[in-house]
């Protein structure tokens, strides 16, 4: 399967510089920024392919808050037709302990509500993926996604439905995220971003993976004045909410759910 997700990032990447995007004129409104956030996913709003390099350093924590450790990751996206659109990315992370992991992914979203190059106004829409994660499980996911924006100030938000393929994961992982953001200047956003994992963990006290997880903390954005870059960053606590009484000694996360941790992640993109 690593191979799979190998060789599609690799043919999307290559359709991505082959492919000469429309020629649009830029406008300066947030909502026409490409992926703002960094733990909210949504739809694009303007035609092209997006290249990013992002990379975090984490403590004590988990996908998708990120790495426990640094690691570094290449992405790209673009529209699939009028109305999908494609993400699909790798990574190399470091553990504290000097081992070495890897991270693919490859999902599909389609607009249902708005979106086809819109970038004001309100999107709703719906997508499935695959990932391998940093340790080796592999993971299919659905993902419900909403935005809403205009000149000032945009919102979105996700839904995440997994399922892991491992005897010690939850039959079903719940994840959400949010995040808003403001225009403070021409080409600089700032705002908050949020996002929950197990949340499963508030009812059920026999959750597989120790209890509900959440984060919270600050994010910027900045882009360059011909829209073609892009930067980010975002960064904070991560909070152990819940304990579950299930014993999770041989959970496949690395992690100490005794304590609480935190995660910085940045990121450069290029349209």
């Amino acid at each position: 399967m690593k191979n799979i997700f190998l060789a599609a990032l690799l043919c999307t990447g290559v359709t991505a510089f082959s492919q000469q995007p429309n020629v649009i004129n830029s406008v300066k409104t947030l909502s026409g920024v490409q992926q703002p956030f960094l733990f909210s996913v949504s739809t694009l709003t303007e035609p092209g392919w997006n290249i990013n390099y992002s990379g975090s350093y984490g403590k004590n924590t988990t996908n998708p808050f990120g790495f426990n450790g640094v690691d570094q990751q290449f992405a790209v996206s673009g529209y699939l037709g009028s109305r999908f659109t494609l993400y699909a990315k790798a990574g190399i992370g470091f553990n504290e302990s000097g081992g070495i992991r890897s991270l693919q992914q490859v999902e599909v979203i389609r607009d249902l509500i708005g979106g086809g190059g819109k970038a004001q106004g309100f999107r709703f829409g719906t997508g499935l993926g695959v990932r391998r994660e940093w340790t080796n499980e592999n993971v299919v996911f659905s993902r419900l996604t909403a935005a809403l924006g205009n000149k000032l100030w945009n919102l979105a938000g996700n839904l995440l439905i997994e399922k892991a393929f491992d005897k010690d994961r939850d039959e079903v992982d719940l994840i959400t995220a949010v995040g808003f953001h403001h225009k403070l200047g021409k080409q600089f956003f700032a705002g908050f971003e949020a996002a929950g994992e197990d949340l499963e963990g508030f009812w059920d006290k026999d959750e597989a993976e120790g209890g509900a997880k959440l984060f919270i903390g600050p994010s910027v954005n900045m882009t360059t004045k011909d829209s073609h870059f892009l930067f980010s960053l975002s960064g904070g606590p991560i909070i152990y909410a819940t304990s579950s009484t299930r014993n999770i000694d041989s959970a496949p996360r690395d992690l100490n759910l005794s304590n609480n941790g935190y995660t910085v992640r940045f990121r450069v993109g290029f349209k």
